[in-house]
């Protein structure tokens, strides 16, 4: 699930509310591969050059990926 977020962010350069909602949640439920973790990581990075722009408040993702990442 995580994979098809991520592959839809980068072919559309936006990553949705309803995509983002989705993420947090599946992290929030540890309902994901491991490997996984690195299409997130390459999402985050990208939001962070600004290749993927946000419908969200701009902080508030890589927050919840920064403390998820501290927790694992």
């Amino acid at each position: 699930m995580i994979y098809a977020l991520v592959k839809s962010a980068f072919e559309t350069g936006c990553l949705s509310v309803a995509s983002e909602s989705l993420i947090r949640q599946i992290l929030a439920i540890r309902s994901f591969q491991s490997s996984e973790m690195e299409a997130i990581a390459k999402l985050e990075a990208a939001l962070k050059r600004g290749e993927v722009q946000r419908e969200a408040c701009p902080s508030t993702l890589l927050e919840s990926f920064a403390v998820f990442h501290k927790s694992v």
